[in-house]
């Protein structure tokens, strides 16, 4: 399990990010993360998915292996059961990084992935910790105060 200062190096030392199981649904997670980090980040993102081909003009890849680059960091929003066949993937195209979303763990692939090279990082959505480090959010997981549900006087 990684702690708070481990998943901050890590983005801050992020150049680019691969979501994995990509969607065009709006309502979907991971289009949710794709739109914030376009908006909020640095990142090259490059969107994986083998069954589109776009998502609002931007590519899709059908494997990590197809993509132009190779990503540091590999986001994965994915069934369960895919999670070793995505590890044996971002291993093989030499990430730094593989993250499982919020709500997706696995202790063998966490093991062999550290075990691989790869930082591991279970349970925790990519877009709040994101928030969380660049100041959007509060360390204990609350927004800041931006946006706000008193009424002006």
């Amino acid at each position: 399990m990684t702690d708070a200062l481990t998943r901050q190096r890590i983005l801050r030392e992020t150049r680019s990010v691969a979501i994995v199981g990509a969607s065009a649904n709006p309502s979907r997670a991971s289009y949710f993360v794709w739109t914030y980090l376009k908006s909020t980040s640095d990142y090259e993102l490059f969107l994986v998915n083998p069954t589109i081909s776009e998502i609002d003009g931007f590519p899709v890849y059908p494997t990590l292996a197809d993509l132009p680059a190779v990503p540091d960091l590999v986001d994965v929003f994915r069934r369960h059961d895919d999670l070793p066949s995505v590890l044996d993937e971002t291993i093989a195209v030499g990430a730094k990084t593989l993250w499982l979303q919020l709500g997706l763990r696995h202790d063998q692939v966490a093991r062999d992935g550290e075990a691989g090279g790869l930082q591991v990082v279970a349970d925790r959505c990519l877009k709040i910790e994101h928030a969380r480090f660049a100041g959007g959010l509060h360390l204990a997981g609350f927004n800041t105060g931006v946006i706000d549900s008193r009424r002006p006087r």
